[in-house]
């Protein structure tokens, strides 16, 4: 019974730690990891943009590439092809690593 019971720690105790490095990564390593990638970025207010994310910096500014720009306007949805653009972290709400962007009809 005693060796279970320190089986049982052990184990539980591995589990903990792992889940703790799992929850340790920092938000810029999680952006780090999308370069290279597809990105769905939704800005503050009716914009929405997917590209591949070639670099950004500690304000969380972007370069983005190969750009679909998606823009809400009173006629609906409006979609914009762009080869390059920056974007202002500032002005950032939300990112979405692989995601494809707003489905538009």
């Amino acid at each position: 019974i005693t060796f279970f019971f320190f089986f049982l720690l052990f184990f539980c105790i591995g589990v903990q730690d792992s889940l703790l490095k799992m929850t340790d990564m920092q938000p810029l390593e999680l952006v780090d990891k999308c370069i290279g990638s597809r990105i769905h970025v939704i800005m503050k207010g009716d914009r929405e943009l997917v590209g591949i994310l070639t670099g950004f910096d500690e304000f969380v500014n972007m370069v983005l590439k190969d750009v679909k720009e998606f823009e809400m306007g009173p006629d609906g949805m409006k979609c914009t092809q762009v080869d390059e653009i920056l974007l202002n972290g500032a002005h950032i709400a939300m990112l979405v690593p692989g995601g494809e962007g707003p489905v538009v009809e």
